[in-house]
């Protein structure tokens, strides 16, 4: 049987970092990365053999649980008539019907494989549609690791320092105006400057990379009002939290309504399926109806959108995201109360099965109160809860994610090791 740090050692040898996905390294909290064997319902166990309560889920996608009844037949079934076809499937249509009747600002809809394929293509068609360069984004949001998006983008380059990245050419972000998130008088500087050259700004409604940072309804409506003013389009990012906060996404918890939304991570059930959509006169820009090029080979994959496609049906079952909220709730407020009985600041939030904990004496409202928590504290918390049994995500600036699998007893087990961890950082 082989060691995590020997697999490690190996990985480093033909992958840059040993990982395929920066945070999966590790680096920011020590010690060699887990490599997982296998998972099933809320748990995953290691290459030592070591058993962990899940609260990664794939970041995100495993809303159900590991290895869902429901889904694995429905890949098993679609692995059986073909893995690939490079050609259009019923399959498709169908999920694309799925999403459209499930989001109400989504008449059309085209599929791609990852987060940062929908980013960049929402870009681009945003661009053609109003014929227009500048696009707005906020600190510590990330849309992928496009070009133009590089910048204070959050996730994995905040864990290491490093808000933006080399190798893109200046003249690459010169376009991309960068502004404070839940800021809404810079909205209104940024508008008042450079409003008839903006195509469109783009956000995450609650933002999972700078840890979990919900927008104020102010700062929504600002952003749709002045949109809509001068003519812009608004893009709201929703590869996280589509059908993982709510089932309509974080855009119905606000009430908004966006020119295209971005979806990934559950659409695709564990497989990799990303999407954009939006109304049907922008969409009808894109390829081959209009002069915006987008395409992809695995785009639509059979297997895929049968996993995706399965997960979105289990979802909509009644009672589904009351449960899953109950059940993230009554973890986030164990753990505070926990953390308050040790005598540690720390405070958490959840929306959904969607969750962040933070080493602050009070809630951040953004980026730059994100920066403030210390990095060590959380360090020696993540290890203490990893060597516990509780794999939480292994950086202060990701969010966590709780899963239909995860019981009462799962919660409670959890805890347990909470309370022996935060122990630990009075020491």
């Amino acid at each position: 049987m082989s060691t995590n740090e020997a697999l490690f050692e190996r990985a480093q040898k033909t992958i840059p970092g040993g990982v395929n996905s920066p945070v999966r390294a590790f680096k920011s909290v020590g010690g060699a990365p887990r490599f997982i064997e296998r998972a099933n319902g809320p748990f995953m166990w290691d290459a030592e053999g070591k058993r962990y309560i899940d609260y990664i889920g794939s970041w995100g996608p495993m809303i159900l649980g590991h290895n869902h009844p429901a889904v694995i037949e429905a890949v098993e079934k679609a692995v059986t008539k073909g893995l690939s076809f490079g050609a259009a499937t019923e399959g498709e249509i169908e999920i694309a019907e799925e999403v459209c009747s499930i989001m109400p600002n989504i008449e059309q809809v085209r599929f791609v494989s990852s987060g940062t394929e929908a980013g960049m293509s929402a870009i681009r068609l945003a661009r053609g549609y109003t014929g227009r360069n500048k696009i707005v984004k906020f600190e510590g949001c990330y849309h992928g690791h496009s070009d133009s998006l590089l910048v204070k983008a959050g996730s994995g380059l905040l864990t290491f320092g490093n808000p933006s990245s080399s190798g893109v050419p200046v003249g690459t972000t010169e376009h991309t105006l960068v502004l404070e998130y839940n800021n809404p008088q810079q909205l209104h500087d940024c508008f008042r400057q450079f409003g008839d050259d903006i195509a469109c700004v783009i956000v995450e409604a609650v933002a999972g990379n700078m840890n979990m940072i919900p927008a104020t309804q102010e700062f929504m409506d600002t952003m749709r009002a002045l949109c809509t003013q001068y003519g812009a389009l608004l893009i709201v990012d929703e590869v996280m939290t589509g059908f993982r906060v709510a089932l309509k996404g974080a855009q119905s918890l606000y009430n908004v309504q966006p020119d295209i939304t971005m979806l990934g991570k559950v659409i695709g059930g564990g497989l990799p399926v990303a999407a954009f959509g939006g109304r049907k006169e922008v969409m009808s820009k894109i390829a081959p109806l209009g002069s915006v090029y987008q395409a992809g080979t695995l785009s639509g994959n059979p297997v895929a959108v049968a996993c995706g496609m399965a997960t979105l049906k289990e979802i909509q079952k009644p009672g589904f995201y009351e449960a899953l909220s109950a059940q993230t709730q009554k973890l986030t407020k164990g753990l505070t109360e926990v953390a308050q009985q040790a005598g540690v600041d720390f405070c958490t939030r959840s929306i959904g099965g969607m969750m962040g904990l933070f080493f602050l004496p009070e809630l951040p409202n953004g980026f730059n109160d994100v920066m403030k928590c210390d990095p060590a504290v959380f360090g020696t918390f993540f290890n203490a809860m990893l060597d516990r049994g509780v794999y939480l995500a292994p950086s202060i600036f990701e969010a966590g994610f709780v899963s239909a699998a995860h019981t009462d007893e799962v919660i409670e087990e959890t805890l347990t090791a909470a309370r022996e961890s935060f122990a630990l950082l009075n020491r």
